[in-house]
């Protein structure tokens, strides 16, 4: 029969589980720590009440019996009749006994028992003679007189259970609404995020189904959750990058490793069938040899950047001089550029250190000064240069070249890419992906600036300014 119930009524259940959500159970302790509040609250106004109108009682008493023991016996049982005739709400008690205990005036009917003769005010029970025989809770002051008489003046102190009673439905019709109004933001929150959980899930279960372009709900503003998706709804966008970056990475592998594989076999096919001398034979072999040598450059550049990305080399970093690898870099790329008639120059007039792999830097930094020379003509010139800007420490090569456009500067980073003035020159399209791999792993950011000429900047900041716990900055290669 349950099974039945629950294949008819399938959200039954569901609809329920906001009882046992964390945020219903918050909400349900807030209502019991506020109904625990007002529930003392409550109760200290009440007594403060209470013990005011006790105070107030006695010392009333106290001034009446002080009073009425100044007069004479005739006068005195006159004002005690006087006094309680004005008693309009009934509350006055009053008696004058003999020292036999016998009522001599007054509407007491006797002598309260237990109470004390000339002490301060105190809670007794007395009764009126009419109606008779119905107690009543009162306070009291009696004082002996010097005739052995008695004078008792009281005051009934029942109002303040009525009092008591108007704060307990105070208390309740406070109590009961702020509590429920309490269970029901709970549930209204503890709803509103099971809704959006839901939905985040179904979002996540799109996006593991492969639809990419998906993204998780945020509202604008500072709600924790909003601001979670929009960490999360960027990092979605970093992977739909690469994933789509490496869809094509591929394809480009096989093209860029088919050609010279390709001229390989050709040139060897047609040694083979053509080649009439060692010479000639051996000929053949070279360019075959060539050809491979490039396929493996590829397959080494690949490794190289696998290697990067993957940050195996983070562990080695150290105190890296950069003025010492500048000039370093150009004493080996000076004979080159001497070759194609480039002046080549170092700026580096301060000593200037950063915190990073040495071999890595070399390596970005080489590519850089390859491709500076590789693209300009005989005559220009070449510029390396250490800078020092605000916080951060900045490797500049500017060269005279033909320079990068505004529409290339994003597609240069990626991975075999080659624009239509490079096709003639020798190369695979990985040195800027792995000169921006290496930028990444040391937490620098690359900056290429297009126009005539090229300008490439390699910023590092420094590793107190990186980040709030001075690790590296997020890593970013950015073009401008």
């Amino acid at each position: 029969m349950a099974v039945d119930v629950m294949q008819r009524h399938p959200n039954a259940m569901g609809q329920w589980q906001f009882i046992r959500s964390n945020s219903f159970r918050w909400a349900l302790a807030v209502a019991g720590v506020l109904a625990v509040f007002m529930i003392a609250l409550f109760g200290f106004i009440y007594v403060k009440i209470d013990n005011y109108l006790i105070e107030r009682t006695d010392r009333m008493l106290s001034r009446q019996i002080a009073f009425m023991a100044t007069l004479p016996m005739e006068r005195q049982l006159n004002a005690i009749e006087d006094h309680l005739r004005q008693d309009s709400r009934g509350v006055q008690f009053a008696g004058v006994f003999g020292s036999d205990g016998r009522r001599l005036a007054g509407n007491m009917e006797r002598l309260p028992a237990g109470l004390k003769i000339d002490a301060p005010a105190q809670s007794v029970t007395a009764a009126k003679v009419d109606p008779p025989n119905h107690d009543h809770s009162v306070r009291a002051i009696a004082k002996r007189m010097p005739n052995g008489n008695v004078l008792v003046i009281a005051r009934n102190v029942d109002e303040t259970k009525e009092i008591s009673h108007v704060v307990g439905e105070a208390l309740a019709f406070g109590l009961l609404p702020a509590f429920i109004i309490c269970l029901l933001a709970g549930a209204w929150l503890s709803v509103r995020a099971q809704r959006q959980v839901e939905e985040v899930n179904q979002r996540v279960q799109r996006i593991i189904a492969g639809d990419l372009r998906e993204r998780l709900p945020y509202s604008e503003g500072s709600e924790p959750f909003s601001k979670l998706a929009v960490i999360v709804n960027g990092m979605l966008d970093e992977m739909e990058t690469m994933i789509n970056a490496l869809a094509g990475v591929g394809n480009d592998i096989a093209h860029d490793l088919r050609t010279p594989l390709t001229r390989a076999r050709l040139t060897l096919e047609r040694g083979r069938t053509h080649a009439t001398s060692l010479e000639q034979l051996q000929t053949v072999a070279d360019k075959a040899i060539a050809g491979i040598d490039q396929s493996l450059t590829i397959i080494t550049a690949l490794l190289r950047l696998a290697e990067i990305e993957n940050s195996r080399r983070s562990a080695g970093f150290g105190i890296v001089p950069l003025h010492e690898m500048l000039r370093e870099v150009c004493d080996i790329y000076e004979p080159i550029a001497e070759n194609k008639n480039i002046a080549l120059t170092v700026h580096a007039e301060h000593e200037l250190n950063v915190r990073g792999d040495r071999d890595l830097l070399i390596e970005a930094v080489t590519n850089l000064v390859d491709n500076a020379i590789k693209f300009t003509p005989e005559g220009g010139k070449v510029d390396i240069e250490l800078l020092r800007n605000a916080n951060e420490t900045v490797i500049r090569i500017v060269d005279t070249g033909s320079g990068i456009t505004a529409e290339e500067r994003d597609a240069v980073l990626r991975r075999f890419y080659r624009s239509d003035k490079m096709r003639n020159t020798p190369g695979v399209g990985l040195g800027l992906n792995l000169v921006a791999a290496i930028v990444k792993l040391h937490g620098f950011r690359l900056t290429i600036h297009p126009g005539a000429g090229c300008r490439v900047e390699i910023a590092c900041p420094d590793p107190e300014a990186q980040s709030p716990r001075g690790g590296p900055l997020p890593v970013r290669a950015t073009c401008v």
